[in-house]
C-alpha cells in the first residue's frame, strides 16, 4: 500500500477516504475532511513528501543558471547606469533562460 503525493492528488474523494480507512487510528475525523486536508494527513502518517519534483531534460541546468545569473549581473550594472538599452536587453535575456529553463521540465 505504497502511494505517492501524485497518485493520492488524482484519486477521488471516497477513494481518498477508503485509504484513510486503513489509517482509522492514525487518521481521526477522516469522515468530516476535505480532500486535500485528508491527502495532507495521509501524506503525514505514511511519510509521503507532498512536494512534487520536476525534472529538467534536454538541457544543462546548471549552465542555463549560470547565464541567468551573468545577465542579472548586467541589469544590476544597466539599472545603476541607467542605460534602458541595455536594461531591456539584459531583460529579454533572462526572461528567454527562465522560458527555456521552464520549457524543459517533466
Amino acid at each position: 500500500m505504497t502511494f505517492t503525493f501524485l497518485e493520492l492528488k488524482k484519486k477521488t474523494l471516497v477513494e481518498v477516504r477508503e485509504i484513510a480507512k486503513d489509517l482509522t487510528p492514525q487518521v481521526q475525523g477522516y469522515t468530516q475532511m476535505n480532500k486535500e486536508h485528508l491527502i495532507e494527513a495521509i501524506c503525514k502518517q505514511l511519510n509521503i513528501d507532498m512536494h512534487v519534483h520536476h525534472e529538467v531534460k534536454g538541457i544543462d541546468k546548471g549552465a542555463v543558471k549560470a547565464k541567468i545569473k551573468e545577465w542579472q549581473k548586467k541589469r544590476d550594472e544597466a539599472l545603476a547606469a541607467h542605460d534602458r538599452k541595455s536594461l531591456r536587453v539584459a531583460l529579454d535575456h533572462i526572461h528567454s533562460f527562465k522560458h527555456q529553463l521552464r520549457k524543459s521540465m517533466v
